[in-house]
């Protein structure tokens, strides 16, 4: 059962007015798993059907009395909230989502003075801009790209990533192409002020939960700083971030189903090198490799839960990076999964780079005497 209007490749059976999702509800989620259905034929009942009433969302930014603010010029390809993410809500549908880059999240939270996993703006790629409206204190972390402050006098100067950075009134920031990496990520001293939807502030592009995109024209306000809070010290940039000129190589664990995939299938997914696709977003990473996987087991195999990272393979043979906004099922085979300290890199790999998998070997044993 679609809980709302989406594409799908299934013939429909049936149609039902009874809400199946709404966020006015304690449990979003009408079904839980191990609930009971009876499906009834409506043209027979002489009773109205439930109709789902509008659920008004709560606004993505409200304004903080005698706080400062942004005010957004540029959006550019991309600007969402984003956090540690929306633990806990499986059994509703719902992932985790949350920072594409974890670490560069933390370390811009960090620096501002934050907790490390509050909200930060999450911007792919560059052209995003905005005007400072009061004084206040960023940190920008993730993608290496220029960064430059305009004063209100139009004075020009480049700023520093990974490290606070004071802003005057009138002050504004740019975010320009990123050479390397592909999302940046913005925190501020004190806070954004975005209301959080089922316990987090992590837009969902595939769920379509969470506050909307950041557009132009937004004002986007600032908590009051917290008494004793501190800014952090300046810390190394990032060195390990994709470019589109080097293959990007990713540590891989093959399973859970291997076994459905040839010998040649193996080598072929570590042996050539995999073009990452225009078709690729949060959700996942669409590749594309010279040879494609064939699989040796052509069964229908039924859905089965994935994760962040898994490398699932439809029909075509060319493989699916699933990222954070990854459906939390799927009805291909998943070859094999990226390793966690590989994840954050996942998320900032560009199109047209070209990615390797690297296997890793099991550890055995370890002899502490």
């Amino acid at each position: 059962m679609y809980p709302q209007a989406s594409p799908g490749g299934w013939q429909i059976i049936g149609v039902t007015d009874t809400p199946m999702w709404d966020l006015s509800r304690e449990t979003p989620a009408l079904l839980q798993p191990g609930d009971t259905v009876r499906f009834v034929d409506a043209t027979s009942l002489k009773v109205a059907l439930p109709v789902a009433e509008k659920v008004v969302a709560a606004p993505a930014s409200a304004n903080v009395e005698g706080g400062s603010a942004f005010e957004v010029r540029a959006a550019g390809l991309q600007a969402l909230w984003q956090d540690g993410g929306r633990h806990g809500q499986a059994r509703q549908g719902v992932s985790a989502s949350g920072a594409m880059d974890q670490r560069s999240l933390q370390a811009a939270s960090r620096l501002a003075g934050n907790a490390s996993d509050a909200a930060c703006l999450e911007m792919a790629y560059g052209g995003f801009q905005f005007v400072c409206r009061g004084e206040a204190v960023i940190a920008v972390a993730g993608a290496d790209g220029p960064l430059t402050l305009t004063r209100a006098d139009g004075a020009q100067w480049p700023l520093p990533r990974y490290q606070p950075i004071a802003l005057a009134d009138g002050d504004t920031v740019t975010f320009g192409e990123p050479v390397a990496g592909i999302r940046s990520y913005l925190a501020v001293r004190g806070g954004f002020a975005v209301a959080p939807v089922l316990g987090s502030c992590a837009t969902d592009t595939l769920a379509r939960i969470g506050p909307p995109a950041v557009a132009a024209g937004d004002v986007l306000a600032v908590r009051a700083v917290a008494t004793g809070a501190i800014v952090g010290a300046a810390e190394a940039p990032l060195g390990d971030l994709p470019t589109v000129q080097e293959d990007v190589v990713l540590d891989i664990v093959l399973g859970p189903r291997t076994d459905w995939f040839t010998a040649d299938a193996l080598e072929r997914l570590c042996g050539q090198a995999w073009l990452v696709t225009p078709q690729s977003n949060r959700v996942g990473i669409r590749l594309n490799g010279e040879a494609p996987l064939v699989r040796a087991n052509t069964a229908e195999l039924p859905s089965e839960g994935t994760a962040r990272g898994s490398i699932q393979v439809p029909p075509s043979g060319q493989p699916v990076l699933f990222l954070a906004d990854h459906p939390l099922t799927g009805g291909y085979p998943v070859i094999a999964s990226v390793a966690t300290h590989h994840l954050d890199r996942a998320g900032q790999i560009p199109v047209n780079a070209r990615v390797r998998f690297q296997l890793v070997a099991g550890l055995g044993p370890v002899d502490i005497f």
